[in-house]
């Protein structure tokens, strides 16, 4: 429960196009390369999904009798 709150908040955190726009490809970004802390919430969103996956997949397979 904690990791899936974690992730839901970190990907929350990262600024990507806002608007309809942008959810259809319609937002004017500029791509550039990510820096900083932008880059540590990005390497930290795919690591908390991989240990969701991992979870998920132990509890579906293991843990169901």
């Amino acid at each position: 429960m904690v990791v899936a709150f974690l992730l839901i908040f970190a990907v929350t955190l990262q600024n990507r196009g806002s608007g309809t726009g942008a959810v259809f490809g319609g937002g004017n970004q500029v791509f550039r390369a990510k820096r900083g802390a932008e880059k540590t919430l990005y390497y930290i969103t795919i690591i908390l999904g991989v240990i969701f996956f991992a979870l998920s997949f132990y509890i579906a397979v293991f843990l169901s009798e």
